[in-house]
């Protein structure tokens, strides 16, 4: 039996890596996925690879009008919304002596201020038995230097599940926060083998994780077979952060 069979769920940035992994899972368990993303030609793209129980909003989520224009879509189509996922993010490396108001406006812009306003706009169409998986990091409560800004946009973004939780769990939302590691994305195709095995030394399993294995614990969250879990953090990390 398909675990999101009727489901309605949005995915920013859905159309590459994690994000496009996550809308794969959905339709693969029976949810009508809307996805939201900067660039059309990738929009098409993640479209024509799932085929079938998908829709593609152009648009930035660090955009108000864009946001409205996506969630007014969702209604006209489907008329509620299940499973929200705000999963579009930046990361950028920084050390202290360098960062710019550019770079952080840019980070917190996008990783902490978008994530808000996606929820925002989402709540009003979603009503009990709801679910909002929001993309942390492993970041947000390790110290990783020269990523100052990611770590602290990653840390509200875990913030924002605990104060949600409270605020939601009344309408029958439940918020909790999907946290990864290291996972082998196309950002990682211009990592040097230096850098990808210092990276891999670090996680007890030996390996980067798997676009598939986010996928699978944000399906998790997303699923009533988390029914009894909010406001919680789940790491998807190889235990890098765990030991």
């Amino acid at each position: 039996m398909q675990k999101l069979a009727g489901k309605t769920a949005v995915i920013t940035g859905g159309n590459s890596g994690i994000g496009l992994a996550i809308a794969q899972r959905f339709v693969l368990e029976g949810a009508y996925v809307f996805i939201m993303g900067r660039r059309q030609e990738e929009l098409n793209k993640a479209v024509s690879l799932i085929g079938h129980g998908i829709e593609a909003v152009q648009g930035d989520a660090t955009n108000s009008a864009d946001l409205e224009r996506l969630f007014a879509r969702v209604k006209s189509v489907r008329g509620k919304l299940d499973i929200l996922v705000p999963n579009s993010g930046i990361s950028e490396y920084a050390p202290l002596e360098t960062i710019s108001e550019a770079h952080f406006d840019r980070t917190f812009g996008l990783n902490a201020r978008a994530t808000l306003f996606t929820v925002q706009g989402a709540v009003p169409l979603m009503s009990e038995g709801g679910a909002i998986v929001l993309i942390g990091s492993i970041a947000g409560f390790i110290g990783s230097a020269g990523y100052t800004t990611y770590g602290a946009s990653k840390a509200a973004v875990r913030a924002y599940s605990r104060t949600w939780t409270r605020e939601l769990a009344s309408k029958g939302i439940r918020v909790n926060t999907l946290s990864p590691g290291p996972i082998d994305t196309p950002m990682f195709d211009a990592v040097s083998d230096e850098v990808r095995k210092t990276l891999t030394d670090l996680i007890p399993l030996g390996r980067l994780g798997k676009v598939d294995e986010v996928a699978a614990a944000a399906l998790f969250l997303a699923s009533d077979e988390s029914s009894f879990i909010a406001g919680s953090e789940l790491c998807i990390d190889g235990g890098m952060a765990q030991v």
